[in-house]
Parts: structure tokens; sequence; C-alpha cells
């Protein structure tokens, strides 16, 4: 294996208009805080399965990497919901960073016998004048009525006291007359969702609202989600439905399961660990949240990003509680693989920073073809005919900024 070097220089060029496309290698993660786009590739780095036992590989690569300063060697990956599949992340050969405190760098990669790669050709691509598909094809890969059923079998299940929760999801495929191009999606979302967490790793790109962890220095941070309401556009509409949340013994039930599984998983990594006292309401696009913030100190020796994704995944919150039942239920009632969707997405560098968000609210992009997936958490008095529902409204993100309504 070739020897990687990074270097970086600061970054005083702005950010490609929207449309503009750098290449089929474009990789990015972007929060509130930070942004991190990729091109080109320096390495990738297979995880066999399970891959949450063999996340090391990642700090291996990493921590082999030649720089002056470990935050230039960074690694972009999404791992599957499924933690008994395999998982890639890329290091790309150009890193460009921003924060919101200002810094901007550009970050090369490479080794002594790189070479440029040739990019593979691609079919005609969303451009600046022309945005959107002009014709495009929507199916749900399981009749309503079926998905419905499936809802209902689970509520049998939980009120026999075998489980509390689980989250069922419905994919959802779309055929254009064009290819769609990640990156056009990816800086579409960015404008119209810029409090999420926005990504896009090999076709796999969304907008979610969810933190699973991050890591800075030993600070950590998670901010999970559960219990949902839709969001009209009129304020005092959407302030009356966040009250109607707040106070719904269901939602409150659901999220609580889901803060006391995060701060299990986080506990014995800190000597400090809280959460805030009572969850507030995040507006995620069409639908509002129940969410709570937990952040902690960790422990010495200090859990790299990745240990602390292992340790978390899957939270009740796309999973179900207990876990290994409702993970169970969910492979007997799921007939759509979820691949991607759900599973860790983020960063990492070679000092053990980084970031993951849940990968909700995103799209599998593969030429022409787009698959998107929304997720319910039913419990034992969940309503088969709301859930449908809640799927719909879930969906609008990423069909309104892949199709034209």
């Amino acid at each position: 294996m070739n020897q990687l070097f990074a270097t970086s220089t600061p970054d005083d060029s702005s950010e490609p208009r929207t449309g503009d496309s750098t290449g089929p290698d474009f990789r990015a993660f972007a929060s509130p805080r930070r942004q991190i786009t990729g091109t080109g590739i320096a390495r990738t780095i297979e995880v066999p399965s399970p891959w949450p036992e063999n996340l090391g590989l990642v700090t291996d690569a990493l921590d082999s990497v030649q720089t002056d300063d470990p935050t230039n060697a960074i690694a972009l990956g999404a791992m599957p919901f499924d933690t008994f599949e395999s998982a890639t992340f890329v290091i790309p050969g150009n890193i460009r960073l921003q924060t919101s405190d200002g810094e901007r760098r550009r970050i090369q990669v490479h080794s002594s016998h790189s070479a440029t790669p040739t990019p593979a050709p691609r079919e005609p691509l969303l451009s600046p004048a022309s945005p959107y598909p002009v014709e495009i094809t929507t199916s749900a890969l399981q009749a309503p009525e079926d998905w419905m059923e499936m809802v209902r079998l689970a509520t049998e299940r939980i009120r026999t006291g075998a489980l509390t929760k689980v989250v069922l999801a419905r994919a959802i495929d779309l055929l254009s007359d064009v290819s769609f191009d990640p990156e056009v999606l990816f800086r579409r979302l960015s404008a119209q969702h810029p409090a999420s967490f926005r990504f896009a790793m090999d076709g796999f790109v969304g907008a979610s609202p969810e933190l699973l962890v991050s890591r800075t220095g030993s600070t950590v941070r998670a901010h999970p989600m559960a219990g949902t309401t839709p969001r009209t556009g009129d304020p005092e509409l959407d302030q009356r439905r966040a009250g109607e949340l707040l106070a719904s013994l269901k939602n409150q039930k659901e999220h609580l399961i889901t803060i006391d599984a995060v701060v299990d998983a986080l506990l014995d990594s800190c000597s400090y660990l809280d959460s805030e006292p009572s969850p507030a309401i995040v507006a995620a696009g069409p639908v509002q949240h129940l969410a709570t913030l937990v952040e902690g100190r960790l422990s010495t020796p200090e859990p790299s990003v990745l240990d602390l994704v292992a340790a978390l995944h899957p939270t009740p919150a796309v999973g179900g509680h207990p876990k290994a039942e409702a993970l169970a239920l969910m492979a007997e009632l799921e007939t759509v693989p979820r691949d991607l969707y759900a599973g860790p997405v983020g960063w990492v560098d070679a000092t053990g920073n980084g970031a993951f968000a849940v990968g909700i609210r995103s799209v599998q992009l593969t030429g022409r073809t787009a698959r998107l997936f929304a997720g319910v958490g039913v419990v034992s008095d969940s309503d088969p005919l709301a859930e449908l529902a809640e799927t719909r409204v879930k969906a609008q993100t990423l069909l309104s900024a892949l199709v034209r309504l």
C-alpha cells in the first residue's frame, strides 16, 4: 500500500455555484458548524462485516497518513443500518474544509506514486438551466394497505409484551428522464435545510435532522430525536401542534426510551454526562420532532468518535426497544433492505474527532433511479393510517428537492 501524505493551505476561494459539478467522486458532510467536501480518492478503506467490530481499520488508515497536522487526515463514510454488512470509507484526494468560526483550508492527500484518475463517463446531469426532471414516475415498493397491515401486526406483537417499540420504514422508488446528480442534490438540500446534517457519499444523499454523535477533543454530544408531528407553515397551527407533541404521552414515552438508551450507551465512555431535563421542539422541513441534547466529557483514554458510533447504533429512534427484539421483528416484517438508510454517516480525522448523523431523510441515487425511505416508530397504540400519513410527510423533504411539485 502506498504511503499517503497530507498537506493543507488556506482557502480563500468561494464554493461552487449551485448546479456546478466537481466530478463523480464528490463527497460531502455538512453541519451548521462545519462543512467538508472532497473529490478524488486517495484511499478506499473497506470495513468488513460486522462493521462495528472493524472500524479500527479506518483509524489505522488515518494514523498512517504522514502530515504535520493530524486533522488533515480525514475519512468520510456511510455505514449500513445492518451491522452485519460491510462498510466503506474514503480518504478524498482533495478536501475543502470550512467552519462556522471562519477557518477555511484546502487539504491535498497524495502518494509518491499517485496519478490523476480518469473520471468515469456520466450520463447527462441536471443542470442549472434545467434543474429538475421533466418526467418522473414514483412507485411505492409496498402497497399502502400492505404496509398498514405490517404496522397492525407490529402493534399486536408489542401488546404481547415482547417489546415496547419497533421502527418500520416504507420504500419509494423514483425513475427520472435524466440522471440525478448527487452534488446538485446536496447543494439544493444545503440551501433548503441549512440547520440539518447534509451528506453525499457514493450517491447516498440526505439532510438529516439528527446528530448520532460528535466528538471534539474530550467533548461528546448526541442529539437524539423521537416523536414527530407535521408542520403546515402556519405559525399558530404549528405552535399548537408542537404543544400537543410535548404533551403527548405516546410521544413522551417513545422519546424517553431513546434518551435512556443513548445515555446508557455513552455512560461507560464518559467521566461526566448530562442531558437536558425535558425535550425541545426541533423543526425539520415538513415535520417537527421532540429532541434532547446529551453532552458529556470523555474519560481517559478518550475513545474515537468511531467507537462511540459503534456503541450507539442503532438507537431506538431508528431500530426500536429492546434492541434485539425490535431488530428481529423488523427483519420479519420489512420487505425491502434498508442498505444505508438510517445508518451512521459522517466524518472522522486522525485525532478521533468527527461527527456522524443518523442517515434519515435520505435517498440512494443510481443513475436515473432514486430510492428513498421514510420510517416511523410503532408502539402499542399506534394507528396504521396515522403512521402511513407520517411516512408521506417525511418523504417530502427529499421529494421536494428531487422533483418540482
